[in-house]
């Protein structure tokens, strides 16, 4: 089938048994994966990455925001932490902090913006805005409304600050990176929502009363939800992708839904929908760029079991799950990602 160009995949390091980098890069480069992101930027992963041509996004801990706000700072970082590994390693994006928006600090929140220009000054200075961009991920709780996908807004004491960070995105041509998971809404609501609507299973889907758009499957409506509340601040024209999406293999008693078929259900179908180069309804000729979560099960994570247990893969590289990603052992480039129905 091919690569799949608009699809990466979230490798989170909060596991005290991960494989180092070197494997990792092995089994991404066999799964025809070409894109991920990382929560720091771990020289050891930076270095081994180096040559293979995956595309990289790196991501600034929401602790560091406060320092970065300040334009030497941020200079120095991208100096130390982004510079010394280009070209070799194909970092494409900063992510500065993330789900920002969704704490409960309000410092950070006041910190955000002004990192995210200190950072974009300091690549420009150094050359290098034209190969990285600078965005953030927010979670759906951004949003006040989300449903029907033309009410989506944003919430309301949100919106001089979202202002001034999509003027930020306008400007610079960056996405607005949403990480959107269906699973969450499933399990607050299972007797509310189609569990075939959120997996992307065939179903009878909903219509949007205002626009009379047919939505199938949750994440496309949750995604353009998010591109009309962006239209009613004025932005219109900002692409969206989605930084992280998945669905849990084991959660705890009351998360409905955290099954390993079920993850494997959404997984599957999600990648068939990439290999089709989709769009969402509101821009069908956009091809949506997604990142999932996660390559592994991260066993430090705290909170609830779901937490735990969003990865394709255990630690020791065997699959929790097949979600049709066969792994190739050949390098010829006849070989793919091949698309088999084992999950169901």
């Amino acid at each position: 089938v091919g690569l799949v160009e608009s699809l990466g995949i979230n490798y989170g390091q909060v596991g005290n048994d991960l494989p180092p980098p070197d494997k990792v890069l092995q089994l991404l480069k066999s799964l025809k994966v070409t894109k991920t992101r990382i929560y720091d930027t771990n020289p050891d992963i930076l270095n081994a990455f180096a040559g293979s041509g995956v595309e990289l996004i790196v991501t600034v801990e929401n602790e560091m925001l406060a320092t970065l706000m300040d334009p030497q700072q941020a200079l120095q970082w991208v100096t130390t932490r982004i510079k010394p590994y280009l070209p070799a390693t194909k970092i494409t994006g900063i992510a500065v902090g993330n789900e920002v928006f969704t704490g409960d600090d309000m410092t950070l929140l006041d910190n955000l913006v002004p990192a995210m220009v200190s950072i974009q000054q300091a690549l420009t200075q150094l050359g290098l805005q034209q190969y990285i961009q600078v965005s953030t991920p927010s979670s759906l709780a951004v949003l006040a409304n989300s449903y029907p996908p033309s009410e989506g807004m944003f919430a309301p004491e949100l919106t001089t600050i979202m202002t001034q960070m999509l003027q930020f995105l306008s400007t610079t041509k960056a996405p607005f990176w949403i990480n959107a998971y269906p699973y969450f809404a499933y399990k607050d609501s299972p007797d509310k929502i189609s569990l075939d609507y959120a997996l992307f299973n065939p179903n009878s889907g909903m219509i949007d009363p205002h626009t009379n758009m047919h939505y199938d499957n949750m994440l496309y409506a949750q995604v353009d939800a998010v591109i009309y509340a962006m239209a009613r601040l004025g932005f219109g024209g900002i692409e969206v992708r989605v930084s992280e999406t998945g669905w849990p293999s084991k959660g705890d008693p009351n998360e409905v839904g955290a099954t390993p078929q079920n993850a494997a259900i959404y997984n599957q179908n999600l990648l068939k929908r990439q290999l089709s180069g989709e769009g969402t309804p509101l821009r069908p000729k956009t091809r949506l760029e997604i990142y999932v979560f996660a390559l592994f099960n991260e066993d430090m994570k705290p909170g609830p079991t779901s937490e735990r247990n969003y990865g394709f893969y255990k630690p020791d590289g065997t699959m929790v799950y097949n979600v049709g990603l066969t792994v190739s052992t050949t390098t010829s480039p006849s070989s793919s990602i091949s698309l088999t129905s084992t999950a169901n």
